[in-house]
Protein backbone atom coordinates (compact mmCIF):
# COMPACT_ATOMS: atom_id res chain seq x y z
CA UNK A 1 0.00 0.00 0.00
CA UNK A 2 1.37 3.73 -1.32
CA UNK A 3 1.89 5.88 2.31
CA UNK A 4 -0.47 8.65 0.78
CA UNK A 5 -3.17 6.91 -1.25
CA UNK A 6 -5.12 9.65 -0.65
CA UNK A 7 -2.94 12.36 -2.28
CA UNK A 8 -0.21 9.71 -4.82
CA UNK A 9 -2.49 10.98 -7.63
CA UNK A 10 -2.34 14.71 -7.34
CA UNK A 11 0.62 15.85 -5.01
CA UNK A 12 3.55 15.63 -7.76
CA UNK A 13 0.89 17.76 -10.07
CA UNK A 14 0.29 20.67 -7.88
CA UNK A 15 3.85 20.74 -6.61
CA UNK A 16 4.97 21.31 -10.20
CA UNK A 17 2.08 23.82 -10.58
CA UNK A 18 2.99 25.60 -8.10
CA UNK A 19 6.83 25.56 -8.80
CA UNK A 20 5.69 27.32 -12.45
CA UNK A 21 3.41 29.22 -10.54
CA UNK A 22 5.72 31.14 -9.06
CA UNK A 23 8.22 31.23 -11.69
CA UNK A 24 5.49 32.76 -13.69
CA UNK A 25 4.40 35.32 -11.14
CA UNK A 26 8.11 35.96 -10.71
CA UNK A 27 8.25 40.18 -10.91
CA UNK A 28 10.27 40.59 -14.01
CA UNK A 29 11.44 44.29 -13.97
CA UNK A 30 14.64 43.31 -11.72
CA UNK A 31 15.40 40.68 -14.45
CA UNK A 32 15.00 42.70 -17.08
CA UNK A 33 16.72 45.82 -15.87
CA UNK A 34 19.87 44.14 -15.13
CA UNK A 35 19.76 43.39 -18.71
CA UNK A 36 19.17 47.15 -19.76
CA UNK A 37 21.89 48.22 -17.55
CA UNK A 38 24.26 46.02 -19.40
CA UNK A 39 23.37 48.11 -22.55
CA UNK A 40 23.51 51.22 -20.66
CA UNK A 41 27.43 50.03 -19.68
CA UNK A 42 28.92 49.35 -22.81
CA UNK A 43 31.35 51.68 -24.05
CA UNK A 44 29.30 52.76 -26.63
CA UNK A 45 26.75 54.24 -24.33
CA UNK A 46 28.96 54.93 -21.36
CA UNK A 47 31.64 57.17 -23.70
CA UNK A 48 29.20 59.85 -24.37
CA UNK A 49 27.11 59.37 -20.75
CA UNK A 50 30.12 60.43 -19.01
CA UNK A 51 30.95 62.19 -15.71
CA UNK A 52 33.94 64.19 -16.67
CA UNK A 53 33.95 67.41 -18.77
CA UNK A 54 35.61 65.49 -22.05
CA UNK A 55 34.30 62.51 -24.19
CA UNK A 56 35.72 59.51 -23.73
CA UNK A 57 36.10 56.83 -26.75
CA UNK A 58 37.30 53.14 -27.52
CA UNK A 59 36.48 49.83 -25.60
CA UNK A 60 39.14 51.46 -22.68
CA UNK A 61 37.00 54.26 -22.55
CA UNK A 62 40.07 56.49 -22.67
CA UNK A 63 40.13 60.27 -23.25
CA UNK A 64 39.05 61.63 -26.68
CA UNK A 65 41.92 61.95 -28.55
CA UNK A 66 43.01 65.79 -29.08
CA UNK A 67 42.07 66.73 -26.03
CA UNK A 68 38.13 67.92 -26.90
CA UNK A 69 36.07 69.28 -24.19
CA UNK A 70 32.64 69.02 -23.30
CA UNK A 71 31.63 72.58 -23.80
CA UNK A 72 28.55 75.02 -22.75
CA UNK A 73 26.17 72.57 -24.69
CA UNK A 74 27.55 69.42 -24.55
CA UNK A 75 28.68 69.35 -28.25
CA UNK A 76 32.25 70.76 -27.98
CA UNK A 77 34.66 73.94 -27.04
CA UNK A 78 33.94 76.84 -29.36
CA UNK A 79 36.87 76.06 -31.68
CA UNK A 80 36.36 72.20 -31.39
CA UNK A 81 32.72 71.59 -32.02
CA UNK A 82 31.78 67.75 -32.34
CA UNK A 83 30.28 68.20 -35.93
CA UNK A 84 33.65 69.63 -36.87
CA UNK A 85 34.68 65.79 -37.29
CA UNK A 86 31.15 63.81 -36.74
CA UNK A 87 28.79 63.91 -39.23
CA UNK A 88 25.60 62.63 -39.94
CA UNK A 89 26.97 59.61 -40.18
CA UNK A 90 29.81 57.07 -39.69
CA UNK A 91 32.45 58.12 -42.41
CA UNK A 92 34.84 56.03 -44.41
CA UNK A 93 38.26 57.19 -42.38
CA UNK A 94 36.60 55.57 -39.65
CA UNK A 95 35.28 58.86 -37.52
CA UNK A 96 31.69 57.77 -35.90
CA UNK A 97 29.04 60.14 -36.81
CA UNK A 98 25.28 59.69 -36.34
CA UNK A 99 22.60 62.60 -36.09
CA UNK A 100 22.84 65.12 -33.23
CA UNK A 101 26.33 64.04 -32.50
CA UNK A 102 27.39 65.51 -28.96
CA UNK A 103 27.54 64.68 -24.92
CA UNK A 104 24.44 63.36 -22.90
CA UNK A 105 24.21 66.59 -20.26
CA UNK A 106 26.02 65.84 -17.02
CA UNK A 107 22.80 65.33 -15.62
CA UNK A 108 22.73 62.56 -17.98
CA UNK A 109 25.77 60.71 -16.56
CA UNK A 110 25.87 57.32 -15.27
CA UNK A 111 29.10 56.36 -14.59
CA UNK A 112 29.71 54.68 -10.80
CA UNK A 113 26.09 54.02 -11.01
CA UNK A 114 24.85 51.11 -9.11
CA UNK A 115 21.17 49.24 -11.23
CA UNK A 116 19.10 51.43 -8.20
CA UNK A 117 20.79 54.32 -8.90
CA UNK A 118 21.05 54.03 -12.73
CA UNK A 119 17.38 53.18 -12.44
CA UNK A 120 16.38 56.69 -10.80
CA UNK A 121 18.44 58.41 -13.11
CA UNK A 122 17.19 57.16 -16.43
CA UNK A 123 13.09 57.59 -14.78
CA UNK A 124 13.72 60.87 -13.25
CA UNK A 125 12.67 63.75 -15.75
CA UNK A 126 15.58 66.42 -13.79
CA UNK A 127 18.06 63.70 -15.17
CA UNK A 128 16.71 62.31 -18.47
CA UNK A 129 15.69 65.20 -20.77
CA UNK A 130 12.41 65.49 -19.30
CA UNK A 131 11.18 62.71 -20.76
CA UNK A 132 8.35 60.27 -19.85
CA UNK A 133 8.74 56.33 -19.38
CA UNK A 134 7.14 56.51 -22.92
CA UNK A 135 9.67 58.70 -24.69
CA UNK A 136 12.63 57.23 -23.00
CA UNK A 137 11.14 53.93 -24.94
CA UNK A 138 10.82 55.75 -28.06
CA UNK A 139 14.37 57.24 -27.27
CA UNK A 140 16.20 54.19 -27.18
CA UNK A 141 14.58 51.71 -29.61
CA UNK A 142 13.69 54.26 -32.47
CA UNK A 143 16.43 57.47 -32.08
CA UNK A 144 18.96 57.33 -34.48
CA UNK A 145 22.02 58.62 -32.37
CA UNK A 146 21.52 55.64 -30.01
CA UNK A 147 20.85 53.35 -33.01
CA UNK A 148 24.77 54.08 -33.58
CA UNK A 149 25.54 52.07 -30.65
CA UNK A 150 24.41 49.23 -33.02
CA UNK A 151 26.07 50.31 -35.81
CA UNK A 152 29.66 52.19 -34.91
CA UNK A 153 31.19 51.68 -37.77
CA UNK A 154 35.25 51.39 -37.77
CA UNK A 155 36.55 48.68 -36.04
CA UNK A 156 34.44 49.44 -32.90
CA UNK A 157 31.99 46.30 -31.28
CA UNK A 158 28.35 46.99 -31.36
CA UNK A 159 26.84 47.06 -27.92
CA UNK A 160 26.20 43.16 -27.49
CA UNK A 161 22.02 42.63 -27.35
CA UNK A 162 20.94 43.41 -30.49
CA UNK A 163 18.58 46.78 -30.06
CA UNK A 164 14.97 44.80 -30.66
CA UNK A 165 15.76 42.82 -27.41
CA UNK A 166 17.27 45.58 -25.47
CA UNK A 167 13.73 47.79 -26.66
CA UNK A 168 11.75 44.50 -25.59
CA UNK A 169 13.29 44.32 -21.91
CA UNK A 170 13.24 47.78 -21.32
CA UNK A 171 9.53 48.18 -22.59
CA UNK A 172 9.11 44.53 -20.13
CA UNK A 173 10.54 46.86 -17.26
CA UNK A 174 8.31 49.40 -17.93
CA UNK A 175 5.22 47.38 -17.97
CA UNK A 176 6.29 46.26 -14.93
CA UNK A 177 6.16 49.52 -13.32
CA UNK A 178 9.85 50.98 -13.99
CA UNK A 179 10.98 49.63 -10.10
CA UNK A 180 14.33 50.31 -9.58
CA UNK A 181 15.89 47.49 -8.50
CA UNK A 182 17.13 47.19 -4.63
CA UNK A 183 19.81 49.06 -3.76
CA UNK A 184 23.16 46.75 -2.72
CA UNK A 185 23.82 46.61 1.18
CA UNK A 186 20.11 48.10 1.70
CA UNK A 187 16.84 46.37 2.68
CA UNK A 188 13.08 47.49 2.06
Amino acid sequence: MAPFPAFSGWILPAAVAFSLGAVANADPAPSAFQEVAKVLRNPRCLNCHTATDFPRQGDERRRHDMNVLRGPDDRGAVAMRCSSCHQGGNQKNGVPGAPNWGLAPLSMAWEGLDDHDLAKAITDPAKNGHRSLEQLYEHISRDPLVGWAWQPGGDRQPVPMPRVEFARRFRQWIDAGAVPPEAKGKSS
